[in-house]
Protein backbone atom coordinates (compact mmCIF):
# COMPACT_ATOMS: atom_id res chain seq x y z
CA UNK A 1 0.00 0.00 0.00
CA UNK A 2 0.97 3.58 -0.64
CA UNK A 3 1.08 5.02 2.98
CA UNK A 4 0.40 8.89 4.26
CA UNK A 5 3.24 8.78 6.78
CA UNK A 6 6.81 6.79 7.47
CA UNK A 7 7.57 5.92 10.70
CA UNK A 8 11.07 5.11 12.36
CA UNK A 9 11.79 4.39 15.44
CA UNK A 10 11.17 1.79 18.95
CA UNK A 11 8.33 -0.79 18.41
CA UNK A 12 8.23 -3.63 20.96
CA UNK A 13 5.93 -6.04 22.82
CA UNK A 14 4.85 -4.83 25.78
CA UNK A 15 3.56 -6.19 28.90
CA UNK A 16 1.70 -3.80 31.20
CA UNK A 17 0.11 -4.43 34.44
CA UNK A 18 -2.75 -2.34 36.02
CA UNK A 19 -3.01 -2.21 39.64
CA UNK A 20 -5.89 -2.53 42.02
CA UNK A 21 -5.62 -0.37 44.81
CA UNK A 22 -2.16 1.62 44.58
CA UNK A 23 1.02 1.33 43.32
CA UNK A 24 3.69 -1.36 44.29
CA UNK A 25 4.84 -1.10 48.12
CA UNK A 26 8.25 -3.06 49.06
CA UNK A 27 7.19 -6.42 50.93
CA UNK A 28 3.55 -5.89 50.16
CA UNK A 29 1.43 -7.91 48.35
CA UNK A 30 -0.65 -5.91 45.10
CA UNK A 31 -3.43 -7.29 42.66
CA UNK A 32 -3.04 -7.06 39.46
CA UNK A 33 -6.48 -5.79 37.94
CA UNK A 34 -5.56 -6.03 34.21
CA UNK A 35 -2.71 -7.15 32.27
CA UNK A 36 -2.02 -7.24 28.52
CA UNK A 37 0.45 -7.97 26.13
CA UNK A 38 0.50 -5.38 23.00
CA UNK A 39 2.26 -3.45 20.87
CA UNK A 40 4.04 -0.69 22.43
CA UNK A 41 7.90 1.63 21.71
CA UNK A 42 7.06 5.23 20.80
CA UNK A 43 6.95 4.37 17.47
CA UNK A 44 4.42 1.27 17.95
CA UNK A 45 1.87 3.21 19.71
CA UNK A 46 1.96 6.12 17.18
CA UNK A 47 1.10 4.00 14.37
CA UNK A 48 -1.75 2.49 16.41
CA UNK A 49 -3.23 5.74 17.27
CA UNK A 50 -2.91 7.38 13.77
CA UNK A 51 -4.57 4.10 12.16
CA UNK A 52 -7.51 5.48 14.66
CA UNK A 53 -7.27 8.59 13.06
CA UNK A 54 -7.54 6.93 9.69
CA UNK A 55 -3.98 7.46 8.32
CA UNK A 56 -1.99 5.08 6.65
CA UNK A 57 1.46 4.08 8.25
CA UNK A 58 4.68 2.38 6.62
CA UNK A 59 6.46 1.78 10.04
CA UNK A 60 10.32 0.19 10.54
CA UNK A 61 12.74 0.58 13.12
CA UNK A 62 13.19 -2.19 16.17
CA UNK A 63 14.05 -5.61 15.29
CA UNK A 64 11.08 -7.69 15.67
CA UNK A 65 12.02 -11.40 17.50
CA UNK A 66 9.62 -15.11 17.33
CA UNK A 67 7.51 -13.62 20.83
CA UNK A 68 6.75 -10.57 19.16
CA UNK A 69 5.78 -11.32 15.31
CA UNK A 70 2.37 -12.87 16.26
CA UNK A 71 1.29 -11.12 18.15
CA UNK A 72 1.79 -8.03 16.14
CA UNK A 73 1.05 -9.22 12.93
CA UNK A 74 -1.89 -10.28 14.54
CA UNK A 75 -2.84 -7.12 15.76
CA UNK A 76 -2.61 -5.00 12.65
CA UNK A 77 -4.11 -7.32 10.35
CA UNK A 78 -6.88 -5.52 9.15
CA UNK A 79 -5.21 -2.56 10.06
CA UNK A 80 -3.57 0.71 7.55
CA UNK A 81 -0.37 -0.09 9.15
CA UNK A 82 2.22 -2.00 7.01
CA UNK A 83 5.48 -3.76 8.13
CA UNK A 84 6.73 -5.41 5.42
CA UNK A 85 9.92 -2.96 5.59
CA UNK A 86 10.57 -4.30 8.87
CA UNK A 87 13.21 -7.17 10.12
CA UNK A 88 11.84 -10.12 11.81
CA UNK A 89 14.79 -12.13 13.56
CA UNK A 90 15.10 -15.73 15.36
CA UNK A 91 15.85 -13.96 18.65
CA UNK A 92 12.92 -13.76 20.93
CA UNK A 93 12.82 -9.70 20.37
CA UNK A 94 12.41 -6.46 22.19
CA UNK A 95 9.72 -6.11 24.84
CA UNK A 96 9.66 -4.01 28.37
CA UNK A 97 7.25 -4.91 31.34
CA UNK A 98 4.97 -2.17 32.48
CA UNK A 99 3.31 -1.39 36.07
CA UNK A 100 0.60 1.19 35.93
CA UNK A 101 -1.51 2.86 38.83
CA UNK A 102 -3.21 5.95 37.60
CA UNK A 103 -0.90 8.50 37.31
CA UNK A 104 2.34 6.34 38.21
CA UNK A 105 4.08 4.05 36.22
CA UNK A 106 7.14 2.03 35.97
CA UNK A 107 8.61 0.56 33.01
CA UNK A 108 11.67 -2.47 32.76
CA UNK A 109 13.09 -3.85 30.08
CA UNK A 110 17.04 -4.42 28.91
CA UNK A 111 17.20 -1.03 27.18
CA UNK A 112 20.42 -0.08 28.65
CA UNK A 113 22.33 -4.06 28.17
CA UNK A 114 21.03 -3.82 24.73
CA UNK A 115 22.35 -0.25 23.87
CA UNK A 116 25.69 -1.23 25.46
CA UNK A 117 26.32 -4.01 23.37
CA UNK A 118 27.19 -1.87 20.84
CA UNK A 119 25.57 -3.96 18.39
CA UNK A 120 22.47 -2.78 16.04
CA UNK A 121 19.55 -4.46 16.56
CA UNK A 122 17.62 -2.04 14.51
CA UNK A 123 16.92 -1.28 10.76
CA UNK A 124 18.74 0.95 8.42
CA UNK A 125 15.50 2.65 6.72
CA UNK A 126 15.34 2.64 3.00
CA UNK A 127 14.76 5.00 0.76
CA UNK A 128 11.94 3.86 -1.37
CA UNK A 129 10.23 3.14 1.92
CA UNK A 130 9.72 6.81 2.71
CA UNK A 131 9.24 8.14 -1.11
CA UNK A 132 5.88 8.72 -1.38
CA UNK A 133 5.05 8.96 1.91
CA UNK A 134 3.43 12.94 3.23
CA UNK A 135 4.76 12.77 6.62
CA UNK A 136 7.43 11.05 8.89
CA UNK A 137 8.18 10.46 12.70
CA UNK A 138 11.57 9.85 13.61
CA UNK A 139 12.55 8.78 17.23
CA UNK A 140 16.06 9.65 18.13
CA UNK A 141 17.20 6.57 19.69
CA UNK A 142 18.95 4.88 16.63
CA UNK A 143 22.05 7.25 16.26
CA UNK A 144 23.17 7.04 12.28
CA UNK A 145 20.10 5.31 11.22
CA UNK A 146 17.70 8.15 12.81
CA UNK A 147 20.10 10.80 11.14
CA UNK A 148 19.69 8.75 7.57
CA UNK A 149 15.90 8.61 8.25
CA UNK A 150 15.88 12.61 8.64
CA UNK A 151 18.43 13.13 5.43
CA UNK A 152 16.12 11.23 3.33
CA UNK A 153 13.15 12.97 4.54
CA UNK A 154 15.01 16.15 3.63
CA UNK A 155 15.89 14.81 0.13
CA UNK A 156 12.52 13.91 -0.48
CA UNK A 157 10.58 17.26 0.84
CA UNK A 158 9.01 15.13 3.55
CA UNK A 159 8.21 17.34 6.84
CA UNK A 160 8.69 14.99 10.02
CA UNK A 161 7.82 15.04 13.58
CA UNK A 162 10.59 14.01 16.13
CA UNK A 163 10.72 13.82 20.06
CA UNK A 164 13.09 14.45 22.83
CA UNK A 165 15.84 15.51 20.13
CA UNK A 166 18.19 18.56 21.92
CA UNK A 167 18.41 21.77 20.69
CA UNK A 168 21.75 21.09 18.94
CA UNK A 169 20.96 17.77 16.94
CA UNK A 170 20.18 17.94 13.34
CA UNK A 171 16.97 16.04 14.29
CA UNK A 172 15.73 19.17 16.01
CA UNK A 173 17.17 21.41 13.27
CA UNK A 174 15.90 20.20 10.30
CA UNK A 175 12.41 18.88 11.98
CA UNK A 176 9.04 20.28 10.95
CA UNK A 177 7.89 19.72 14.51
CA UNK A 178 10.08 18.82 17.90
CA UNK A 179 7.52 17.23 21.03
CA UNK A 180 10.23 17.87 23.97
CA UNK A 181 8.94 15.95 26.56
CA UNK A 182 9.76 16.57 30.82
CA UNK A 183 12.11 13.63 30.94
CA UNK A 184 13.80 15.27 28.10
CA UNK A 185 14.14 18.47 30.51
CA UNK A 186 15.03 16.99 33.27
CA UNK A 187 17.68 15.26 32.14
CA UNK A 188 19.75 17.51 29.61
CA UNK A 189 18.51 20.69 30.92
CA UNK A 190 18.38 20.34 34.76
CA UNK A 191 17.87 23.69 36.75
CA UNK A 192 16.82 25.54 33.46
CA UNK A 193 13.43 27.19 33.14
CA UNK A 194 11.27 25.79 30.29
CA UNK A 195 11.31 29.18 29.18
CA UNK A 196 15.39 29.08 28.48
CA UNK A 197 15.23 26.01 27.25
CA UNK A 198 12.40 27.08 24.33
CA UNK A 199 14.98 29.91 23.72
CA UNK A 200 17.37 27.49 23.14
CA UNK A 201 15.11 25.11 20.91
CA UNK A 202 13.77 28.22 19.13
CA UNK A 203 16.93 29.65 17.61
CA UNK A 204 17.71 26.07 16.77
CA UNK A 205 15.35 25.54 14.20
CA UNK A 206 12.92 27.08 11.86
CA UNK A 207 10.37 24.19 12.93
CA UNK A 208 7.96 24.08 15.70
CA UNK A 209 9.03 23.49 19.15
CA UNK A 210 6.57 21.95 21.89
CA UNK A 211 7.62 21.95 25.32
CA UNK A 212 5.42 19.32 27.47
CA UNK A 213 5.04 19.17 31.09
CA UNK A 214 3.15 16.27 31.76
CA UNK A 215 -0.20 17.66 32.92
CA UNK A 216 0.93 20.98 33.33
CA UNK A 217 1.52 24.00 30.79
CA UNK A 218 2.71 23.16 27.41
CA UNK A 219 4.99 26.43 25.73
CA UNK A 220 5.15 25.97 22.08
CA UNK A 221 6.80 28.71 19.77
CA UNK A 222 9.14 29.06 16.46
CA UNK A 223 12.05 31.06 16.08
CA UNK A 224 12.30 34.75 16.55
CA UNK A 225 8.24 34.64 17.57
CA UNK A 226 6.93 35.06 21.10
CA UNK A 227 6.89 31.61 23.44
CA UNK A 228 3.02 30.45 23.36
CA UNK A 229 1.64 28.52 26.06
CA UNK A 230 -1.55 26.45 26.33
CA UNK A 231 -3.15 24.24 29.19
CA UNK A 232 -3.66 20.28 28.68
CA UNK A 233 -6.97 19.13 29.25
CA UNK A 234 -8.47 17.62 32.14
CA UNK A 235 -9.97 14.09 32.50
CA UNK A 236 -9.63 11.33 34.50
CA UNK A 237 -6.95 9.51 34.33
CA UNK A 238 -7.01 5.80 34.13
CA UNK A 239 -3.19 5.34 32.90
CA UNK A 240 -0.32 7.59 31.70
CA UNK A 241 1.14 5.00 29.43
CA UNK A 242 1.77 5.96 25.91
CA UNK A 243 0.74 9.43 26.59
CA UNK A 244 3.65 10.93 25.02
CA UNK A 245 3.40 8.63 21.54
CA UNK A 246 -0.04 9.36 21.26
CA UNK A 247 0.79 13.23 21.62
CA UNK A 248 3.38 12.17 18.78
CA UNK A 249 1.14 11.07 16.67
CA UNK A 250 -1.11 13.46 16.91
CA UNK A 251 1.18 15.87 15.38
CA UNK A 252 2.09 13.53 13.01
CA UNK A 253 -1.71 13.87 11.98
CA UNK A 254 -1.64 17.82 12.40
CA UNK A 255 1.42 18.22 10.28
CA UNK A 256 -0.57 15.58 7.92
CA UNK A 257 -3.54 18.05 7.53
CA UNK A 258 -1.70 21.81 7.35
CA UNK A 259 -2.74 22.52 10.86
CA UNK A 260 -1.59 25.79 12.53
CA UNK A 261 0.74 25.86 14.92
CA UNK A 262 -2.26 26.58 17.69
CA UNK A 263 -4.34 23.75 16.50
CA UNK A 264 -1.44 21.18 16.72
CA UNK A 265 -0.90 21.62 20.20
CA UNK A 266 -4.42 21.61 20.40
CA UNK A 267 -4.78 18.47 18.13
CA UNK A 268 -2.31 16.65 20.37
CA UNK A 269 -2.84 17.02 23.28
CA UNK A 270 -6.43 16.13 22.81
CA UNK A 271 -5.16 13.23 21.51
CA UNK A 272 -3.08 12.75 24.33
CA UNK A 273 -5.96 13.41 26.72
CA UNK A 274 -8.43 11.00 25.23
CA UNK A 275 -5.65 8.15 25.51
CA UNK A 276 -5.03 8.43 29.49
CA UNK A 277 -8.68 8.35 29.95
CA UNK A 278 -8.65 4.67 29.03
CA UNK A 279 -6.49 1.48 29.62
CA UNK A 280 -5.15 -0.32 27.52
CA UNK A 281 -4.36 2.36 24.80
CA UNK A 282 -3.53 -0.30 21.97
CA UNK A 283 -7.08 -1.56 22.27
CA UNK A 284 -8.54 1.73 22.83
CA UNK A 285 -6.85 4.22 20.69
CA UNK A 286 -8.14 7.80 20.76
CA UNK A 287 -10.64 8.01 17.40
CA UNK A 288 -10.82 11.53 15.02
CA UNK A 289 -14.56 12.13 16.47
CA UNK A 290 -13.94 12.21 20.06
CA UNK A 291 -11.04 14.40 19.60
CA UNK A 292 -12.33 16.68 17.89
CA UNK A 293 -15.29 16.98 20.04
CA UNK A 294 -12.41 17.26 23.07
CA UNK A 295 -11.16 20.12 21.05
CA UNK A 296 -14.48 21.88 20.14
CA UNK A 297 -15.44 21.90 23.75
CA UNK A 298 -12.05 23.42 24.63
CA UNK A 299 -12.77 26.28 21.78
CA UNK A 300 -16.13 26.92 23.30
CA UNK A 301 -15.03 27.12 26.86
Amino acid sequence: MEAEAYLFGQVLGSHSFLLEGGFLKPDEYSEIKEQYFLPGGETGTAATVLDSLGVSVRMDGTWIGTEVAGMLRGFYEGKNVDLSSMTFTQDPGVMDYVVISGLVRSPMGRFQTLFSTGKRWWSVPKEEDIAGCKVAAIDPFFDKESLLAAEICGRQGIPYVTIDSRHDSPLHRHAAINVVSKECTSAHYAGMSAEDIMALMQDGTDGLTIITQGGGEMLYGRKGGEIHRMKAFKVEVKSTLGAGDTFKAGCVYALLKGMSDEETVRFASACSAVAISRFPLPLNPPRLEEVKALCDSAMKS
